[in-house]
């Protein structure tokens, strides 16, 4: 049986955070991406697999060359189940910035 990774599995591996983090700035081939990482090419190929699977990378072909780029577009999934999280924060932080004005 298939398991179907999701978006969340795929950036709680920090070498595919990484990874991310690479190809946002721009595109790379599976190759130049290796080469960033002490890591063997076929431990990056399956990282980059994962990404691709869960569509946080697309990838176009140049030749004989397949590059990698970031879909910022999947990450909105992350940025919505994190939202409401940041405003809890966020009133969290504003409460305690009223209490220490009133301390001084």
């Amino acid at each position: 049986m298939e398991t179907r990774r999701d978006v969340f599995q795929a950036i709680a591996d920090p070498t595919r955070r990484a990874i991310l983090s690479l190809v946002a700035l721009e595109a790379m081939t599976a190759g130049a991406i290796a080469g960033k990482f002490d890591s063997t090419r076929q431990t990056i190929s399956k990282h980059i697999q994962i990404l691709n699977e869960c569509e946080l990378l697309n990838q176009t072909q140049s030749g004989r060359e397949i590059y990698y780029y970031f879909n910022p577009e999947k990450m909105e999934e992350v940025a919505d189940w994190l939202e409401p999280f940041r405003k809890l924060w966020e009133e969290r932080f504003n409460k305690l910035e009223t209490i220490m004005k009133k301390a001084e």
